[in-house]
Formats: C-alpha cells, structure tokens, sequence
C-alpha cells in the first residue's frame, strides 16, 4: 500500500509497503548530522530519500544514489511533489560507485547501511525489504570504500548502526580512512541498552573522538523526551510518532 507521510521539516514522502520505510533511526541520524552550508550531500543507498529529504535544506544539493528500481521512482514523486529543484536520484549500485558519482565530488555522505548479515533479521523474507535490512547487496566494507571514494580529504559522512556490530563498522572506516569523530547512542529508555549507535567521521582526519551523552528516547515516566519530541518537530500525538515512524530492528 503507499502512504504520503509529512516529515517534521514539513516535506513529504511516498512511501510503499513493499519497500524499507522511514524509521525513527533515518531521522535521529538526520539531526545527528552536521551538514555545512552549501555542501554537496550523498544519501548513499537512499530507497526511497527518506534519509535525503529529511536532511533537505534550500542551500544544499543533495543526490540520492540507489540500486533498486523500485524505491528510486518513488523518490523521484517525492521530488516532484515537493518541487525540489537541488534533488537528483541516481539509479546505481553503490559497489561501483566510480561510474556514478566523481570521486571527491561531495562534501558530505549520510548513509542507514544494510544492519544485518544476510539471511538474518526480521525481514529475511521479501527481496526488496531485505535488500535494506541484509548486507547481502553490500557489505560493510563496501559502504566504506563507497563513502571515501565520494569524499575529498576533510570530507565528512554520519552513519547510523547497531550497537552490537560497531566494532566491524568501525575497522571497515578506519581502513578506507575514515577517522570518527564523534559518537552518540541511543537508548529507548535509560534502563535499556542501546537500539542504534549514531558515528560521525572525517576523511584523512587525526585521532580524537568525542562520546556525546545518550539520546534517550523516553523518560522515567515513559513519555517521550523533550529533545527526541523537538527532533520531530513537536509532533501532535505520541502515539503518531509511535505508529509511523518508530523502526523495528
């Protein structure tokens, strides 16, 4: 079934059943981000550009390069719908990214990566939704090489990822030398573990990484917390938040 869903800087997404929707991690790592003024932005394996519309700004030029078919034309109706003018969609295979993106050529690179090895995960089942969710398509190390290549030295990327595979996202950067910088997890609750870790690097830069405090998405009393409310820009009802936009890992 598709679905037309306002993201909270007010733009809209199609999205699609069939295809990985928009979870609570694309946004989170939206506002994770630090994207400078006038940068050249790539949503590296976009789907459907969730992740490039939610880092939209007017000043930007943002391209979306994507391998399934599918998830890349619905992007192309959001652009459309929004009358986005600085959006390009790219249909390609981040694998061999040299035939699709110059090298050097953005400033800055977000990227949700496939979580989970392939064969595992909830959505196992389903080709286009496993695509997203299983580095059977690309692992970790060509997401890497994927964003370096894209990067000039002093370029920088923001990527999110669970917790329990860090360790092998991290050697997979530092080998394509990607410095991190800083570091963020996040925590459904103060108790819980966490669900998602948020790493932001800098293409040939020096050692120094800064661990910032836990964003917490409920409180003691199990309400939303004022800084995940005001990442989504004060939604109306929690329960919204909860249904559309919470992902299920």
């Amino acid at each position: 079934m598709r679905t037309a869903e306002r993201l909270p800087n007010g733009l809209t997404l199609y999205q699609d059943d069939r295809f990985f929707k928009l979870g609570q991690d694309s946004v989170l790592l939206s506002a994770f981000a630090r994207i400078p003024r006038r940068a050249r932005v790539l949503d590296l394996g976009c789907g459907t550009g969730a992740l490039a519309l939610l880092c939209w700004r007017d000043d930007l030029t943002v391209t979306g390069l994507e391998l399934q078919p599918g998830p890349a034309a619905l992007f192309h109706e959001s652009i459309a719908a929004n009358g986005l003018q600085n959006v390009t969609v790219c249909e390609g295979d981040l694998r061999d990214i040299r035939a699709h993106i110059p090298h050097g050529s953005m400033d800055y690179v977000v990227c949700n990566p496939p979580y989970f090895a392939v064969g595992t995960g909830k959505d196992a089942a389903g080709a286009a939704r496993a695509a997203a969710r299983q580095d059977g398509e690309a692992g970790l190390d060509d997401v890497a090489r994927a964003i370096a290549w894209a990067l000039p030295t002093g370029g920088r990327c923001a990527l999110v990822f669970r917790p329990e595979r860090l360790c092998p996202l991290l050697d997979a950067l530092r080998a394509r030398r990607l410095t991190p910088k800083r570091m963020r997890f996040v925590h459904q609750s103060a108790v819980k573990p966490p669900s998602a870790v948020l790493v932001a690097c800098r293409k040939d830069g020096a050692d120094g990484l800064t661990v910032e405090p836990p964003l917490l998405v409920r409180d003691e009393s199990g309400a939303l917390t004022a800084e995940y409310r005001a990442i989504y820009g004060f939604p109306e009802t929690m329960e919204k938040v909860e249904k559309n936009t919470f992902s299920e890992v």
